[in-house]
């Protein structure tokens, strides 16, 4: 290999130089510098490479990292938190970024440990981000401040994909009739429950209903609003009907998921009211029908006979199927991960006390001296109807309110909702429980 030394390189003529031909590579060894003197102009018009200010490395899983001045690292927190030594010793401009790999540094957190330099000026404590989607680009400036962040801040993620969402839907509850004890003993019914529509799964809607359709392709920014109807007025003291439930619902930009309220009980010659599941009828002296349930959400109340008012409907069955006068039961979901019954019927007084239908129906009274039971809040369970107390007037029992419960992959979810319960984590899922309303952005 030949060598040519010299000190200096000059044009023969003119002021351009071009060193060597179309093809040639040149090295400057290990530990060698090139300067650019001040006031020279560096000037690219090819390719180039390897001159970055950060060297980007392979993502990081640990839960602990020593940095390196000049590196940028990717920190995947999906499963664990990740605490990050700094250097031990910096140099001013020495610069480090990190950044959200996995967008779940609001799940677990990145600290920074800043060794035995300072961060912003402070020893302590050590930093910590926990947004979703951030990024930090750090620089050594000095003994006084140490490392400071010239760049803090959360990536919007613009490429949010679609996804579906899974509901339960439950109305309120209907209230349950009073009784009356004059001229002669009147039974109050039970109210209906709730309207029930599910998603879940291969889970049943209410009424027969199957399982409906999850809420699909929702695209990132829909505002999902949520309403939980309360549950139906009892029937005062005296002869007097429930009052119907409110309804409960999801609505947003394409969507409209409504699920009735449950029917009000009837009393004396007054039919049950229909809704989500058909309140129980009255009766006195003759039959009195039981009121209609929603398609797809509950079914029908029992007709009053004689002096026997009728069981009220429940999600998964008629008021009165598994006993004259006993609510219908409700449905069982498992949604929230564990199974749970909801959206029974209210029971009405039939020569003893009938039971509300399994999943939050209530009790009715009796003809003796126990009250009527209320539906169960957050079940959307009807109200019991009362018994004709000798010598009083018994009110019948308020229903129970509705819930509405969403579950989507964990994945997707963004963390925005108000009036949800503490989200619940089930596998890859997270559920969000709504006893009252509110709201989720997605």
């Amino acid at each position: 290999m030949s060598e040519v030394k010299v000190n200096k390189i000059s044009p023969r003529t003119g002021t351009a130089f071009t060193l060597g031909d179309s093809g040639d590579n040149f090295t400057v060894p290990s530990g060698g510098t090139i300067t650019i003197a001040s006031g020279a102009t560096l000037t690219n018009s090819g390719t180039a490479t390897g001159f970055a200010g950060i060297a980007w490395q392979s993502v990081v899983t640990a839960s602990t990292l020593t940095a390196v001045a000049g590196r940028g690292y990717p920190i995947n927190t999906t499963s664990n938190a990740c605490t990050v030594t700094l250097p031990a010793a910096a140099s001013v401009g020495d610069q480090i970024i990190f950044t959200d790999y996995a967008r779940n540094w609001a799940t677990y957190a990145l600290t920074i440990n800043p060794n035995s330099l300072k961060f912003q000026g402070n020893t302590t404590p050590q930093p910590v981000y926990d947004t979703a989607g951030e990024s930090v680009h750090i620089v050594y400036m000095d003994v006084t401040n140490g490392w400071i962040p010239i760049n803090d801040g959360a990536v919007a993620l613009e490429t949010m994909q679609p996804y579906s969402v899974d509901f339960l839907v439950i109305g309120g509850g209907g209230g349950g009739a009073s009784g009356l004890n004059t001229p002669y003993r009147r039974n109050g019914a039970g109210g209906g429950a709730g309207g029930y529509r599910n998603s879940y799964g291969s889970e049943a809607s209410g009424g027969g209903g199957s399982s409906e359709t999850a809420i699909t392709d929702i695209a990132s920014g829909v505002v999902l609003t949520i309403d939980v109807g309360g549950g139906g007025a009892a029937g005062a003291g005296g002869g007097n009907n429930g009052v119907i439930g409110e309804e409960s619902s999801i609505k947003g930009t394409g969507v409209d998921i409504t699920s009735a309220g449950g029917g009000a009980g009837g009393r004396d010659t007054y039919a049950g009211g229909a809704g989500g599941s058909g309140g129980g009828g009255g009766a006195i002296n003759g039959s009195t029908a039981g009121g209609a349930g929603t398609s797809n959400q509950g079914y029908a109340g029992e007709a009053g006979s004689g002096n026997i008012s009728g069981g009220a409907g429940g999600a998964a069955e008629a008021g009165g199927t598994d006993s004259a006068s006993e609510g219908g039961d409700g449905l069982s979901s498992s949604i929230t991960g564990s199974a749970v019954d909801r959206g029974g019927g209210g029971g009405s007084y039939n020569s003893g006390v009938k039971a509300g239908g399994a999943g939050g129906g209530g009790a009715c009274g009796s003809s003796d001296t126990d009250d009527a039971v209320a539906g169960t809040a957050n079940k959307g369970g009807g109200g019991g109807g009362a018994g004709g107390n000798e010598g009083t007037n018994p009110p019948g029992a308020a229903g129970g309110s509705g819930v509405v419960i969403l579950r989507m992959p964990t994945a997707s979810y963004s963390g925005t909702v108000t009036g949800a319960e503490t989200p619940l984590v089930d596998g890859s899922d997270t559920i969000l429980v709504f006893n009252g309303d509110g709201s989720y952005t997605t």
